[in-house]
């Protein structure tokens, strides 16, 4: 590791610290800890992992197996902006399908991660909760329903400065 590396990987270490010990729930877990950690960062390196494991008094194991039990946590960085595209069923019958063919298309991707660019993070969700308005996405947990493949398209290369 460089010494810029190690420099920033401190200074993550204190921004994870500040972040454990300024929880405010009567009971502090491994879970909680790790959810306060990603609200903040928005993901848990290996850092959160190791800090996480010293503050709860675990292992980093323990620690582990908690974080890779839950599928929303993310263990790299983000894109700058997440576009969610609905997946439930009365998204799925008024052509879910169609929107995620075209914005895997407009993000270059042919399944949910980021962007190559990294700008758009792209996630399969299981129901956005706007089914009258199906086929529906959300930017940034935004809801826009009502789309086509042209208008998820579109959007998706807006996020990525693609459309102006």
């Amino acid at each position: 590791m460089t010494t810029a590396e190690t420099k920033q990987s401190s200074k993550l270490r204190e921004q994870i610290r500040q972040v454990l010990n300024s929880q405010r729930q009567p009971t502090v877990t491994v879970l909680s800890s790790l959810l306060a950690v990603q609200d903040s960062i928005h993901h848990l390196p290996d850092e959160a992992i190791r800090e996480t494991a010293t503050f709860c008094g675990s292992t980093i194991n323990e620690v582990w197996s908690v974080a890779s039990f839950y599928t929303n946590f993310r263990f790299t960085p983000p894109g700058e902006k997440t576009l969610d595209v609905c997946w439930g069923p009365s998204c799925h019958i008024l052509g879910a399908q169609e929107i995620l063919n075209s914005v895997h298309a407009a993000l270059e991707l042919n399944e949910e991660g980021e962007s190559p660019d990294g700008k758009v993070t792209l996630s399969y969700n299981t129901c956005l909760g706007a089914c009258a308005q199906g086929p529906c996405i959300a930017i940034d947990h935004h809801l826009i329903g009502r789309q086509t493949p042209e208008s998820a398209a579109k959007i998706a290369r807006e996020l990525r400065g693609l459309d102006g």
